[in-house]
Protein backbone atom coordinates (compact mmCIF):
# COMPACT_ATOMS: atom_id res chain seq x y z
CA UNK A 1 0.00 0.00 0.00
CA UNK A 2 3.00 2.58 0.97
CA UNK A 3 4.65 1.34 -2.58
CA UNK A 4 1.31 2.44 -4.67
CA UNK A 5 0.97 6.14 -2.61
CA UNK A 6 4.80 6.15 -3.80
CA UNK A 7 4.30 5.71 -7.36
CA UNK A 8 1.18 7.67 -7.50
CA UNK A 9 2.91 10.23 -5.78
CA UNK A 10 5.86 10.06 -8.00
CA UNK A 11 3.57 9.92 -11.58
CA UNK A 12 1.72 13.04 -10.56
CA UNK A 13 4.97 14.91 -10.91
CA UNK A 14 5.99 13.22 -13.91
CA UNK A 15 2.73 13.25 -15.44
CA UNK A 16 2.81 17.05 -16.23
CA UNK A 17 5.39 16.03 -18.22
CA UNK A 18 4.24 12.90 -19.81
CA UNK A 19 1.05 15.28 -20.97
CA UNK A 20 2.90 18.26 -22.05
CA UNK A 21 5.38 15.74 -24.45
CA UNK A 22 2.03 13.68 -26.13
CA UNK A 23 0.33 17.10 -27.11
CA UNK A 24 -2.68 16.01 -24.83
CA UNK A 25 -5.50 18.29 -24.43
CA UNK A 26 -8.30 18.00 -21.57
CA UNK A 27 -11.69 18.60 -23.15
CA UNK A 28 -14.07 21.33 -21.57
CA UNK A 29 -16.51 21.09 -19.35
CA UNK A 30 -18.14 22.63 -16.21
CA UNK A 31 -16.26 23.29 -13.50
CA UNK A 32 -16.10 20.30 -11.13
CA UNK A 33 -16.70 17.75 -12.94
CA UNK A 34 -13.51 17.06 -15.40
CA UNK A 35 -13.73 14.29 -18.07
CA UNK A 36 -11.69 11.15 -17.71
CA UNK A 37 -10.24 11.66 -21.02
CA UNK A 38 -7.91 13.35 -22.31
CA UNK A 39 -7.35 13.19 -26.33
CA UNK A 40 -5.39 14.23 -28.85
CA UNK A 41 -5.60 13.58 -33.17
CA UNK A 42 -3.76 10.69 -34.46
CA UNK A 43 -3.28 8.96 -37.61
CA UNK A 44 -4.01 5.14 -37.51
CA UNK A 45 -1.41 2.95 -38.20
CA UNK A 46 -2.96 0.04 -37.67
CA UNK A 47 -4.27 -2.79 -40.17
CA UNK A 48 -7.54 -2.15 -41.82
CA UNK A 49 -10.67 -2.10 -39.71
CA UNK A 50 -14.59 -2.44 -40.42
CA UNK A 51 -16.72 -1.41 -37.80
CA UNK A 52 -20.47 -2.58 -37.19
CA UNK A 53 -22.28 0.45 -38.40
CA UNK A 54 -20.04 0.16 -41.72
CA UNK A 55 -17.32 2.78 -40.89
CA UNK A 56 -13.64 1.84 -42.50
CA UNK A 57 -11.04 2.75 -40.47
CA UNK A 58 -8.01 2.54 -42.39
CA UNK A 59 -4.02 3.50 -42.23
CA UNK A 60 -3.56 6.97 -41.69
CA UNK A 61 -7.65 7.92 -41.40
CA UNK A 62 -7.82 10.64 -38.41
CA UNK A 63 -8.95 9.84 -35.51
CA UNK A 64 -9.08 10.88 -32.15
CA UNK A 65 -6.85 8.85 -29.35
CA UNK A 66 -8.33 8.74 -25.90
CA UNK A 67 -6.09 8.26 -22.74
CA UNK A 68 -7.83 8.00 -19.36
CA UNK A 69 -6.22 10.28 -16.74
CA UNK A 70 -4.11 7.56 -14.95
CA UNK A 71 -3.57 9.43 -11.86
CA UNK A 72 -6.48 11.52 -11.40
CA UNK A 73 -8.77 7.35 -11.75
CA UNK A 74 -6.07 5.93 -8.90
CA UNK A 75 -6.19 8.47 -6.81
CA UNK A 76 -9.87 8.47 -6.59
CA UNK A 77 -9.87 4.57 -6.72
CA UNK A 78 -7.08 4.53 -3.98
CA UNK A 79 -9.58 3.39 -1.34
CA UNK A 80 -11.51 0.95 -3.11
CA UNK A 81 -10.75 -2.12 -2.32
CA UNK A 82 -13.30 -4.17 -4.58
CA UNK A 83 -11.95 -4.78 -8.06
CA UNK A 84 -16.12 -4.93 -9.33
CA UNK A 85 -16.83 -1.51 -7.35
CA UNK A 86 -13.48 -0.13 -8.98
CA UNK A 87 -15.41 -1.44 -12.49
CA UNK A 88 -18.25 0.12 -12.18
CA UNK A 89 -17.15 3.56 -11.29
CA UNK A 90 -14.52 3.33 -13.80
CA UNK A 91 -17.36 2.26 -16.37
CA UNK A 92 -19.59 5.74 -14.82
CA UNK A 93 -16.42 8.30 -15.23
CA UNK A 94 -16.14 6.83 -18.93
CA UNK A 95 -19.92 7.20 -19.72
CA UNK A 96 -20.28 10.61 -18.54
CA UNK A 97 -17.30 11.53 -20.13
CA UNK A 98 -18.19 10.33 -23.78
CA UNK A 99 -21.05 13.60 -24.15
CA UNK A 100 -18.03 15.93 -23.84
CA UNK A 101 -15.64 14.24 -26.29
CA UNK A 102 -18.99 13.92 -28.86
CA UNK A 103 -18.92 18.07 -28.39
CA UNK A 104 -15.24 18.25 -28.63
CA UNK A 105 -15.26 16.83 -32.20
CA UNK A 106 -18.40 18.26 -33.41
CA UNK A 107 -16.30 21.49 -32.91
CA UNK A 108 -13.79 20.60 -33.92
CA UNK A 109 -12.05 21.97 -37.06
CA UNK A 110 -11.20 18.62 -38.67
CA UNK A 111 -14.57 17.55 -38.11
CA UNK A 112 -15.10 16.11 -41.30
CA UNK A 113 -11.81 14.50 -41.27
CA UNK A 114 -11.95 12.82 -38.36
CA UNK A 115 -13.10 9.25 -38.95
CA UNK A 116 -13.56 8.25 -35.24
CA UNK A 117 -11.79 7.19 -31.64
CA UNK A 118 -9.37 4.92 -30.50
CA UNK A 119 -7.97 3.74 -27.50
CA UNK A 120 -5.57 0.90 -26.05
CA UNK A 121 -6.78 -0.79 -22.98
CA UNK A 122 -6.86 -3.67 -20.97
CA UNK A 123 -10.12 -3.36 -19.89
CA UNK A 124 -12.89 -5.64 -21.54
CA UNK A 125 -15.96 -5.60 -19.91
CA UNK A 126 -18.73 -2.75 -20.12
CA UNK A 127 -16.97 -1.46 -23.17
CA UNK A 128 -19.99 -2.59 -25.63
CA UNK A 129 -22.40 -1.25 -23.62
CA UNK A 130 -20.34 2.15 -23.73
CA UNK A 131 -20.70 1.44 -27.83
CA UNK A 132 -16.98 0.61 -28.10
CA UNK A 133 -15.64 -2.24 -30.36
CA UNK A 134 -12.62 -4.10 -29.17
CA UNK A 135 -9.98 -5.19 -32.03
CA UNK A 136 -7.11 -7.81 -31.00
CA UNK A 137 -3.09 -5.99 -32.05
CA UNK A 138 -1.88 -8.08 -34.29
CA UNK A 139 1.43 -6.71 -34.48
CA UNK A 140 3.22 -8.46 -31.87
CA UNK A 141 6.63 -6.10 -31.06
CA UNK A 142 3.55 -3.26 -30.89
CA UNK A 143 1.23 -5.41 -28.46
CA UNK A 144 4.61 -6.13 -26.39
CA UNK A 145 5.15 -2.50 -26.36
CA UNK A 146 1.79 -1.89 -24.83
CA UNK A 147 1.81 -4.92 -22.86
CA UNK A 148 4.74 -3.33 -21.30
CA UNK A 149 3.29 0.49 -20.82
CA UNK A 150 0.10 -0.51 -19.67
CA UNK A 151 1.32 -3.23 -17.32
CA UNK A 152 2.66 -0.84 -14.49
CA UNK A 153 -0.92 1.12 -13.89
CA UNK A 154 -2.41 -2.85 -14.12
CA UNK A 155 -0.23 -3.72 -11.26
CA UNK A 156 -0.89 -0.48 -9.33
CA UNK A 157 -4.86 -0.61 -9.80
CA UNK A 158 -5.47 -3.99 -9.05
CA UNK A 159 -5.69 -5.49 -5.53
CA UNK A 160 -4.41 -9.12 -4.50
CA UNK A 161 -7.19 -10.84 -5.50
CA UNK A 162 -6.89 -9.57 -9.39
CA UNK A 163 -3.25 -9.53 -9.25
CA UNK A 164 -3.21 -13.36 -7.87
CA UNK A 165 -5.69 -14.23 -11.03
CA UNK A 166 -3.99 -16.45 -13.56
CA UNK A 167 -5.47 -14.38 -17.06
CA UNK A 168 -2.57 -12.82 -18.59
CA UNK A 169 -3.78 -9.20 -19.05
CA UNK A 170 -3.88 -8.35 -22.97
CA UNK A 171 -4.10 -5.00 -24.70
CA UNK A 172 -6.63 -4.28 -27.23
CA UNK A 173 -7.79 -1.72 -29.34
CA UNK A 174 -11.02 0.27 -28.75
CA UNK A 175 -13.00 1.55 -31.54
CA UNK A 176 -16.18 4.07 -31.81
CA UNK A 177 -16.90 5.60 -35.28
CA UNK A 178 -17.74 9.17 -34.90
CA UNK A 179 -21.20 8.80 -35.91
CA UNK A 180 -21.68 6.16 -33.43
CA UNK A 181 -19.82 8.50 -30.58
CA UNK A 182 -22.49 11.97 -31.85
CA UNK A 183 -25.41 9.54 -32.05
CA UNK A 184 -25.37 8.08 -28.95
CA UNK A 185 -23.91 10.65 -26.85
CA UNK A 186 -24.39 13.98 -28.49
CA UNK A 187 -26.43 16.61 -27.19
CA UNK A 188 -26.31 15.06 -23.45
CA UNK A 189 -23.83 17.66 -21.44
Amino acid sequence: MRLRLYFISLWSIVDPIYYYFTRLRYLDSPAGSPPIFRVRLTKYKGRNVVLSDGTAINRNDILVKIHLHNVRLLKDLNEIHNDVKKSVILYHKVKQSLPYLSRYIERHGKKSEIKGIIGITFINKGIKRLGFEQVEILNPFYKWYKLMTLYPIHLISGSHSSLKGNKKPCPSYLFMSKDGLISKYGNQE
